[in-house]
Protein backbone atom coordinates (compact mmCIF):
# COMPACT_ATOMS: atom_id res chain seq x y z
CA UNK A 1 0.00 0.00 0.00
CA UNK A 2 1.29 3.05 -1.33
CA UNK A 3 1.35 6.93 0.82
CA UNK A 4 -1.54 7.71 -1.10
CA UNK A 5 -3.22 4.56 -0.95
CA UNK A 6 -2.68 5.36 3.06
CA UNK A 7 -4.07 9.10 2.71
CA UNK A 8 -7.27 8.06 1.00
CA UNK A 9 -8.02 5.49 3.49
CA UNK A 10 -8.13 7.96 6.23
CA UNK A 11 -10.05 10.36 4.37
CA UNK A 12 -12.25 7.55 3.76
CA UNK A 13 -12.55 6.77 7.47
CA UNK A 14 -12.88 10.58 8.37
CA UNK A 15 -16.09 10.83 5.71
CA UNK A 16 -17.97 7.85 7.31
CA UNK A 17 -17.35 9.14 10.99
CA UNK A 18 -18.43 12.72 9.48
CA UNK A 19 -21.25 10.95 7.83
CA UNK A 20 -22.03 8.92 11.30
CA UNK A 21 -21.67 12.32 13.28
CA UNK A 22 -24.41 14.41 11.57
CA UNK A 23 -26.65 11.49 11.10
CA UNK A 24 -26.54 11.15 14.64
CA UNK A 25 -26.47 14.63 15.36
CA UNK A 26 -30.10 15.25 13.23
CA UNK A 27 -31.87 13.02 15.62
CA UNK A 28 -30.68 14.96 18.70
CA UNK A 29 -31.36 18.38 17.47
CA UNK A 30 -34.89 20.04 17.33
CA UNK A 31 -36.42 20.98 13.64
CA UNK A 32 -36.35 24.23 12.51
CA UNK A 33 -39.94 26.02 12.85
CA UNK A 34 -40.26 26.71 9.92
CA UNK A 35 -40.33 23.98 7.04
CA UNK A 36 -39.27 25.09 3.22
CA UNK A 37 -42.08 23.42 1.13
CA UNK A 38 -39.66 21.69 -0.77
CA UNK A 39 -38.44 19.58 2.14
CA UNK A 40 -41.68 17.43 1.01
CA UNK A 41 -40.95 16.64 -2.27
CA UNK A 42 -37.59 15.34 -0.81
CA UNK A 43 -38.46 11.43 0.51
CA UNK A 44 -40.21 10.99 -3.16
CA UNK A 45 -36.89 12.17 -4.78
CA UNK A 46 -35.07 9.82 -2.35
CA UNK A 47 -36.70 6.67 -2.84
CA UNK A 48 -36.59 7.61 -6.52
CA UNK A 49 -32.54 8.07 -6.44
CA UNK A 50 -32.67 4.56 -4.70
CA UNK A 51 -34.62 2.72 -7.50
CA UNK A 52 -32.73 4.45 -10.07
CA UNK A 53 -29.19 3.03 -8.11
CA UNK A 54 -31.21 -0.17 -7.79
CA UNK A 55 -31.34 -0.60 -11.32
CA UNK A 56 -27.85 0.70 -12.30
CA UNK A 57 -26.09 -1.54 -9.66
CA UNK A 58 -27.47 -4.35 -11.42
CA UNK A 59 -26.15 -2.98 -15.07
CA UNK A 60 -22.88 -2.42 -13.71
CA UNK A 61 -22.77 -6.11 -12.67
CA UNK A 62 -23.88 -6.97 -16.16
CA UNK A 63 -20.88 -4.46 -17.84
CA UNK A 64 -18.40 -6.26 -16.00
CA UNK A 65 -19.36 -9.71 -16.92
CA UNK A 66 -19.46 -9.17 -20.29
CA UNK A 67 -15.78 -7.45 -20.09
CA UNK A 68 -17.09 -3.72 -20.27
CA UNK A 69 -14.40 -1.97 -18.15
CA UNK A 70 -15.48 1.58 -19.11
CA UNK A 71 -19.27 1.15 -19.16
CA UNK A 72 -19.21 -0.49 -15.50
CA UNK A 73 -17.02 2.56 -14.31
CA UNK A 74 -19.42 4.87 -16.06
CA UNK A 75 -22.47 3.19 -14.04
CA UNK A 76 -20.74 3.23 -10.66
CA UNK A 77 -19.38 6.73 -10.82
CA UNK A 78 -23.20 7.78 -11.93
CA UNK A 79 -24.66 5.27 -8.99
CA UNK A 80 -22.24 7.11 -6.30
CA UNK A 81 -22.58 10.19 -7.60
CA UNK A 82 -26.80 9.35 -6.75
CA UNK A 83 -26.03 7.95 -3.98
CA UNK A 84 -24.21 10.68 -2.54
CA UNK A 85 -26.98 13.16 -3.51
CA UNK A 86 -29.17 10.85 -1.80
CA UNK A 87 -27.35 11.43 1.48
CA UNK A 88 -27.52 15.21 1.07
CA UNK A 89 -31.37 15.01 0.59
CA UNK A 90 -31.69 12.77 3.36
CA UNK A 91 -29.76 14.77 5.75
CA UNK A 92 -31.61 17.74 4.69
CA UNK A 93 -35.05 15.73 5.15
CA UNK A 94 -34.09 14.90 8.40
CA UNK A 95 -32.76 18.09 9.48
CA UNK A 96 -36.73 19.15 9.01
CA UNK A 97 -38.39 16.28 9.52
CA UNK A 98 -37.98 14.00 12.58
CA UNK A 99 -39.50 10.36 12.41
CA UNK A 100 -42.75 9.29 10.90
CA UNK A 101 -44.37 6.35 12.73
CA UNK A 102 -45.23 3.00 10.86
CA UNK A 103 -49.23 2.90 10.96
CA UNK A 104 -50.09 6.71 12.16
CA UNK A 105 -52.95 6.95 9.97
CA UNK A 106 -54.11 9.97 11.63
CA UNK A 107 -50.89 11.92 11.42
CA UNK A 108 -50.99 12.58 15.20
CA UNK A 109 -47.71 10.98 16.56
CA UNK A 110 -49.39 8.70 18.51
CA UNK A 111 -50.31 4.76 17.49
CA UNK A 112 -53.68 4.13 18.89
CA UNK A 113 -54.88 0.47 19.73
CA UNK A 114 -57.03 1.02 16.60
CA UNK A 115 -53.70 1.81 14.25
CA UNK A 116 -52.25 -0.59 15.26
CA UNK A 117 -54.23 -3.74 14.64
CA UNK A 118 -54.74 -1.89 11.17
CA UNK A 119 -51.23 -2.16 10.38
CA UNK A 120 -50.67 -5.82 12.11
CA UNK A 121 -47.60 -7.82 11.42
CA UNK A 122 -46.36 -5.68 8.81
CA UNK A 123 -45.26 -3.46 11.14
CA UNK A 124 -42.86 -5.62 12.55
CA UNK A 125 -42.05 -6.21 8.98
CA UNK A 126 -41.20 -3.05 8.36
CA UNK A 127 -39.10 -2.44 11.08
CA UNK A 128 -36.94 -5.53 10.43
CA UNK A 129 -36.19 -4.02 7.00
CA UNK A 130 -35.64 -0.88 8.23
CA UNK A 131 -32.79 -1.46 10.87
CA UNK A 132 -31.28 -4.01 8.41
CA UNK A 133 -31.47 -0.81 5.77
CA UNK A 134 -29.95 1.28 8.53
CA UNK A 135 -27.03 -1.20 9.98
CA UNK A 136 -25.66 -2.03 6.63
CA UNK A 137 -26.12 1.79 5.35
CA UNK A 138 -23.80 2.40 8.08
CA UNK A 139 -21.28 -0.58 7.07
CA UNK A 140 -21.65 0.30 2.84
CA UNK A 141 -20.34 3.65 2.79
CA UNK A 142 -16.63 2.45 3.78
CA UNK A 143 -16.85 -0.27 1.57
CA UNK A 144 -18.13 1.10 -1.25
CA UNK A 145 -15.23 4.03 -1.23
CA UNK A 146 -12.96 1.35 -0.68
CA UNK A 147 -14.16 -0.38 -3.83
CA UNK A 148 -14.16 3.05 -5.47
CA UNK A 149 -10.03 3.89 -4.45
CA UNK A 150 -8.99 0.19 -5.51
CA UNK A 151 -11.57 0.62 -9.06
CA UNK A 152 -10.20 3.50 -10.22
CA UNK A 153 -6.53 2.70 -9.00
CA UNK A 154 -6.95 -0.46 -11.22
CA UNK A 155 -6.20 -2.79 -8.52
CA UNK A 156 -8.05 -5.02 -9.79
CA UNK A 157 -8.02 -8.56 -7.50
CA UNK A 158 -8.23 -6.32 -4.08
CA UNK A 159 -11.09 -4.65 -5.85
CA UNK A 160 -12.61 -7.66 -6.69
CA UNK A 161 -11.87 -8.95 -3.28
CA UNK A 162 -13.81 -6.11 -1.65
CA UNK A 163 -16.66 -5.78 -4.34
CA UNK A 164 -17.65 -8.73 -3.02
CA UNK A 165 -18.72 -7.66 0.01
CA UNK A 166 -19.53 -3.94 -0.89
CA UNK A 167 -21.90 -4.96 -3.88
CA UNK A 168 -24.41 -7.00 -2.58
CA UNK A 169 -24.73 -4.85 0.07
CA UNK A 170 -24.93 -1.70 -1.40
CA UNK A 171 -27.82 -3.68 -3.17
CA UNK A 172 -29.55 -4.29 -0.54
CA UNK A 173 -29.45 -1.33 1.05
CA UNK A 174 -30.58 0.52 -2.32
CA UNK A 175 -33.63 -2.16 -2.73
CA UNK A 176 -34.24 -1.92 0.97
CA UNK A 177 -34.43 2.05 0.59
CA UNK A 178 -37.26 1.53 -1.86
CA UNK A 179 -39.20 -0.84 0.40
CA UNK A 180 -39.16 1.15 3.13
CA UNK A 181 -40.28 4.11 1.00
CA UNK A 182 -43.06 2.46 -0.40
CA UNK A 183 -43.97 1.10 3.18
CA UNK A 184 -43.50 4.96 4.75
CA UNK A 185 -45.00 7.14 2.50
CA UNK A 186 -48.56 6.58 3.82
CA UNK A 187 -48.02 7.56 7.13
CA UNK A 188 -46.05 10.51 6.28
CA UNK A 189 -47.73 14.38 7.35
CA UNK A 190 -47.85 16.11 4.37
Amino acid sequence: MNINDKLFLRLIWIVTAVVLIVVTVLKLIPAPATIPSFVYLLPHIIGGINAVCSVLLIISLIFIKRGNIQAHKITNVITFVLSSLFLVFYILFHLYEKDTRYGDIDHNGILSAAELASVGSTRMIYFIILITHIMLAVIVLPLVLISFLRGFNMQIERHRKIVRWSYPIWLYVCVTGVIVYLMIVPYYNF
